[in-house]
């Protein structure tokens, strides 16, 4: 799938199908921690020789779900992916609504999430995030992100669903990155810092 707007962006280290569902799964819902390291080290592979970007950040899970887990796994994947890397890992962003994106059709993924800036962003970001499904969480942090006055935003994810309509003879293999570049300039209004 194309980065939705306005990342510049986006790639995945596998498909969100079979053993790499089984595995995210673990992560998410049954706290097995052990495999964030490795998930990590997949998605640096995964971004393109030479990206620049000034620090990392996630997509925050919702309070409500972050203590009933115990913790936000794309924080976890972040955090791991700093390491990894040796890219400065910043919490840049507040999710303000409540609502998941598990289980709701992709027109309610679209109104679904509600992201807030917790400090000024650096020039470029990486956003990292879970799974990616509709785009529709990235396309809100990244939004937020570009409003409050970052220039660029880029993502990565651990894992992205198969879209349904796609021919299995289009899909791009495993280590295929696409990307698209976006020139849009902040908004003009003031970011209001929570």
């Amino acid at each position: 799938m194309p980065p939705p707007e306005p990342l510049a962006g986006l790639w995945a280290a596998f498909a969100y199908v079979g053993a790499g569902r089984e595995l995210l799964a673990r992560l998410k819902y049954r706290n097995q921690r052990s495999c964030v390291r490795w998930l990590a080290s997949a998605m640096a592979q995964a971004l393109p020789p030479g990206l620049a970007v000034d620090s990392v950040t996630w997509a925050p899970t919702s309070s409500q779900r972050r203590r009933r887990r115990g913790f936000d796994q794309a924080e976890l994947l972040a955090r791991a992916l700093g390491r990894e890397t040796g890219l400065c890992v910043v919490p840049l962003l507040k999710r303000v609504d409540a609502a998941g994106q598990t289980g709701r059709s992709r027109s309610q993924r679209f109104c679904a999430p509600v992201f807030a800036p917790h400090r000024p962003p650096p020039a470029s970001v990486l956003l990292v995030d879970d799974v990616v499904t509709s785009g529709a969480t990235l396309q809100a942090a990244a939004s937020t992100l570009v409003w409050a006055g970052a220039g660029r935003v880029d993502a990565v994810v651990a894992g992205a669903t198969p879209l349904p309509y796609t021919p299995s003879s289009a899909r791009q293999p495993p280590g295929v990155v696409t990307m698209r570049t976006h020139n849009s300039t902040p908004a003009e209004r003031e970011p209001q810092w929570t």
